[in-house]
């Protein structure tokens, strides 16, 4: 099995591609061991010293480090992980997680719909090439709170992306955008 690398915007996130699905649809975060529970392969990645997040999109693992750990230690092991991670044909996922709770009031779901539809076909495939995600989390009031997941959380020009990406294009698109916040999950 041959897996690409990448880089990412993020220095301290790689990106994995198996050349296979990993996820589909749909994505998988995780910030910690804890969390990875439900993943064996996010839970044998967090094994390894140095290893701060995993996430899980469509076709790419995107692994991010600790600064204590150089990428030339750490991802042999990541790759030796993911290569066994599908030769055993275990599930990557054991159990789906609840979906998140969104933040929205009945009367904005029409606007709510035009807001994740350009998420979903303008931002989303963006971000999933810099080896992350983009969650809607909620809208009120003409702000909409966004999370950021994978490389993109941690990324020093994240919030930049949200305020003069994503924020001004829904603004044009959307005129009852006011604004974009970032919020934590």
């Amino acid at each position: 099995m041959f897996i690409e690398t990448e880089d990412t915007p993020n220095p301290a996130t790689l990106k994995f591609l198996p050349g296979r699905d990993v996820m589909g649809t749909g994505t998988a975060d995780f910030t910690n061991p804890l969390a990875a529970e439900r993943s064996s392969l996010a839970s044998t990645l967090f094994e390894q010293a140095g290893v701060a997040r995993v996430f899980l999109g469509g076709d790419f693992i995107a692994v991010t480090k600790s600064d204590d750990v150089a990428w030339s230690e750490l991802k042999p092991q990541v790759l030796a992980i993911i290569v066994d991670q599908f030769v055993s044909g275990r599930p990557l996922i054991d159990a789906e997680s609840d979906a998140a709770f969104e933040d929205v009031a009945p009367e904005d779901r029409e606007i709510v719909d035009q807001i994740k539809e350009l998420l979903d076909t303008r931002v989303r495939p963006a971000v999933a090439g810099d080896g992350g995600d983009i969650v809607f989390r909620g809208y009120r009031d003409g702000v909409v709170r966004l999370h950021m997941q994978g490389a993109c959380a941690g990324c020093p020009s994240s919030r930049a992306t949200l305020k003069h990406g994503v924020e001004n294009m829904l603004r044009h698109y959307v005129p009852e955008v006011v604004s974009v916040e970032q919020v934590e999950a």
